[in-house]
């Protein structure tokens, strides 16, 4: 990548948390009672493979959308069921989905669980439909998903099927796509904007050291921390999370 789209990338970035994501900032910001009463208000759905994939990617996106107003929905398609290692899928499903359930409530978000299976994630027309009908149902102004290039075969199954309902739904929410420990899992991840999450790290910390079954200590620090503050380097911030907004224009789809 050159300099001048790193630039560019970098003043998009800037912009990003009060303007391309936090769009219902005149909203957000105005203390009128009427006016918030009148408007509508506005959804994002973080759609991930398993529990701890919404809050490690874009746990500091989730808590800025959630005090600028909206609706903030974490939806998992599977409960990490195969995620413990010596548990039965069972006994997973019910700590990774408690876990989840805590995470959620420190960003002020609510959980949606699918029912896809951790490590055996499909791909067929029933699946298409059941997530192109929940998408639907919940009508999402934003919605952000796994980028398709990686590793992690039910992170690739997630995208597919979220690019798939955006198509299939009239290209009527904005899509952005996160990334989970580039370089191992997510691949070739440019990013086209950035939210500066300084300001609330913390918070979203807490809400990913709620995965205890994950061992997250030792993978926030070995992972997530160094990556947050990598992507803010790369927008002259403290820490940052980095998306890939995809777009639709005229019959091209495009990065921007």
């Amino acid at each position: 990548m050159d300099m001048n789209r790193r630039k560019m990338i970098k003043i998009t970035g800037a912009a990003l948390a009060g303007a391309a994501l936090l769009n219902n900032t005149a909203i957000a910001q105005d203390n009128s009672a009427e006016k918030s009463y009148n408007a509508k208000k506005k959804k994002a759905l973080i759609i991930g493979a398993h529990p701890d994939d919404p809050e490690t990617a874009c746990g500091g996106t989730m808590v800025l959308l959630r005090e600028a107003g909206y609706d903030v929905v974490s939806v998992y398609m599977t409960r990490g069921e195969a995620g413990i290692v010596g548990k039965t899928h069972d006994e997973a499903s019910a700590i990774r989905s408690q876990e989840a359930e805590n995470a959620c409530k420190i960003l002020g978000a609510r959980a949606i669980f699918m029912t896809q299976l951790d490590g055996s994630s499909e791909v067929n027309k029933e699946r298409y439909v059941e997530m192109r009908t929940l998408i639907k149902d919940e009508a999402p102004d934003i919605v952000f998903t796994h980028w398709p290039i990686d590793s992690h075969p039910d992170h690739r199954v997630c995208s597919l099927l979220v690019y798939d309902a955006w198509r299939r739904l009239g290209y009527n929410f904005e899509l952005f796509y996160f990334e989970v420990m580039s370089g191992t899992q997510t691949q070739l991840f440019q990013p086209t904007d950035y939210v500066d999450i300084s300001k609330v790290a913390q918070i979203k910390k807490d809400a990913c050291y709620c995965h205890e079954s994950q061992d997250m200590h030792h993978l926030y620090k070995d992972w997530h921390d160094g990556m947050e503050h990598f992507r803010g380097l790369e927008c002259r911030c403290e820490r940052a999370e980095a998306f890939i907004h995809l777009r639709y224009s005229g019959n091209d789809i495009i990065e921007s």
